[in-house]
């Protein structure tokens, strides 16, 4: 399957849009439709649901996306925060390094080669050895660090004191804020902190399509756990993370977990284990589960002198919490949804998404439009339908078989189609957009059908 059938019914339906589009866009930026507006609350409401509200020992926070300019040193971002990027030495573009020598590679049929986390030297001789040019075929310079934090000013003065960074990831408030979330909500360790929102870095290499954007949202969980349980709740959070997206219907088959080597982690990570899955243009991480050990704690203690121990209210013991981290990228989420999903039957083209995730869970339609009678009873139930808080689209347009193939197209489950039937005997037709099967049933058992 071709991304490029993502994009365009993306485009042409309502999920995502080139942002600024009437200005002629802008590289990497994307805009939320009406269907993908509503995916993305259903997953941000299904993630938190999950891993927060149904547990005891997890809170959520919402913090600011600018922080005081020490966050992102204590955190090692300006200094450590950056990708090799290399020149093409013709055209002046610039690509990340390790991604342009694996590109290389699979275009010219070398083998495998993993370059990310590579140094600066390894990656030059990479390049020198097997004579790796830049997409257009031109030489490329030497490999040099790029800072990937987005740097603002605040403030009315130019001068380095208004100079602070749209946040990086979403986690270092929750560690900054380890000491007033445990005390405001008195909860004890083992406890996590949740936050769904944006972050933002400046990506050298951009797509395909949403899946690498300089502006994305991440849905992210930190444990406070003993040294001592750092390890098991790691292998926890692996099992549960995995079986939350298979609950969501993701195909088994095209999600592996695989560990990150050495050179690959992060400098705050112990271990690190990604979620990868098999988009049509390769195996690519959408998730990751760390080990940060006490890197962020202890840093963000030393930066700001404040003490950021915990002591144990039964033991007396006093100890810096390790912090096992859950981080999710949500609107990759959302594209591999689009990809697991996206099916072709025939001339019939339909996203099998997970009822809780399709962007409507059902459609109602009059027969004809024509007739007053038929039409009123149909607004009638889709009326009542969205008082109850239930999403549901409305079509009167085109013949009922047209009105079917354009609901399965953006994925919507149930299809539900009043006629001179329903008002003799309250029932309708309710077909089922996997099966195309139909069946029909009292008005009174649609809510339980289609929720």
């Amino acid at each position: 399957m071709d991304i490029q059938k993502i994009t365009s019914l993306c485009k042409r339906r309502g999920f995502v849009f080139q942002s600024s589009e009437i200005y002629g866009g802008y590289e990497a930026t994307y805009d939320f439709g009406h269907l993908g507006a509503e995916m993305l609350r259903n997953l941000r409401n299904l993630w938190w649901t999950e891993f927060v509200t149904k547990q005891h020992n997890v809170v959520g926070l919402d913090s600011a996306i600018i922080s005081h300019p020490r966050v992102w040193e204590a955190s090692g971002h300006v200094e450590s925060f950056a990708d090799a990027m290399v020149e093409d030495t013709v055209t002046n573009k610039r690509y990340r390094a390790d991604h342009v020598i694996e590109d290389f590679f699979a275009k010219n049929n070398l083998g495998s080669v993993s370059a990310d986390g590579s140094t600066l030297e390894e990656l030059d001789e990479l390049i020198a050895k097997h004579n790796i040019t830049s997409p257009e075929g031109n030489s490329l310079s030497k490999a040099k660090k790029f800072n990937n934090l987005v740097q603002v000013e605040i403030g009315t003065l130019e001068d380095a004191k208004s100079v602070a960074y749209l946040r990086g990831e979403t986690c270092q408030p929750i560690f900054y804020n380890f000491n007033l979330v445990q005390e405001t909500s008195r909860q004890k360790v083992p406890f996590g902190i949740a936050q769904i929102g944006k972050a933002f870095r400046n990506e050298i290499k951009v797509g395909p399509f949403f899946f690498r954007t300089r502006e994305f949202e991440q849905m992210e969980l930190e444990m406070y756990v003993h040294p001592a349980d750092a390890d098991a709740h790691f292998a926890k959070f692996k099992e549960w993370c995995m079986d939350w997206l298979k609950g969501l219907g993701i195909s088994e088959s095209k999600l592996r977990l695989r560990d990150q080597e050495f050179k690959e982690r992060a400098h705050y990570n112990k271990v690190a284990t990604d979620i990868e899955y098999e988009f049509p243009f390769g195996w690519k991480e959408f998730q990751g589960i760390h080990n940060r050990g006490d890197w962020d704690l202890t840093r963000h203690g030393e930066f700001s002198g404040k003490d950021l121990s915990y002591r144990d209210p039964v033991s007396g013991e006093v100890y810096i919490p390790h912090i096992v981290e859950y981080s999710i990228g949500l609107n990759r989420l959302m594209l591999v949804l689009l990809c697991d999903a996206y099916t072709e039957e025939g001339d019939r083209v339909v996203l099998k998404l997970h009822k809780d995730i399709a962007p409507y869970k059902a459609a109602v339609f009059p027969l004809v439009r024509n007739k007053e009678d038929i039409t009123a009873k149909a607004q009638q139930v889709y009326k009542t339908l969205v008082a109850q808080g239930i999403s549901v689209d409305w079509d009167d347009r085109g013949n009922i078989g047209k009105r079917y193939l354009s609901q399965d197209e953006i994925g919507t489950p149930k299809c539900i189609t009043i006629d001179y039937t329903t008002l003799e005997d309250e029932t309708v037709t309710i077909r089922d957009r996997d099966t195309a099967k139909q069946e029909r049933v009292h008005i009174s058992e649609l809510t339980s059908l289609i929720c």
